[in-house]
């Protein structure tokens, strides 16, 4: 499966809502790694269930759009941009970059970038100044 196929099946499995087609998207044995976060990195298409379960529960009309995608051999490169309305009346958005290593028809690994995205109205220097003085 090539890398427009693939990241078209899990925008498709996403965007339907229906949990086991997104689990279906994953291998059994899946490795996810979040570099920024490493508590967050786990093993496991049941972790994949359990994130996407509490997804859609809590943001029901929640759609993902696939930016752009690339692949190199195994690795496919996708960016995403995922919105909705938490139940709550919050807005839910999250952007970055997934890449994925795609064995067959399944993702067997990730390396996940995705994160909220803010609205706040800082510029490039205060963005700067408050991630070096945390």
């Amino acid at each position: 499966m090539g890398d427009v196929e693939f990241a078209l099946k899990l925008q498709h499995a996403t965007n339907t809502r229906d949990v086991d087609r997104v689990v279906a998207c994953f291998a059994e044995d899946y490795v996810n790694q979040t570099p920024a976060h490493p508590a967050r990195s786990f093993t496991g298409a049941e972790q994949v269930r359990s994130n996407w379960t509490q997804i859609f529960a809590a943001v029901p009309d929640h759609t993902a759009t696939l930016v752009a995608s690339t692949q190199d051999g195994e690795m496919v490169w996708t960016e995403w941009d995922m919105s909705g309305t938490r139940v709550n009346g919050t807005r839910h958005r999250m952007r970055g970059v997934i890449v994925f290593t795609v064995r067959g028809d399944v993702a067997s690994a990730a390396r996940f970038y995705l994160e909220p995205a803010d609205d706040e109205d800082v510029d490039a220097d205060a963005a700067v100044r408050q991630i070096v003085t945390q």
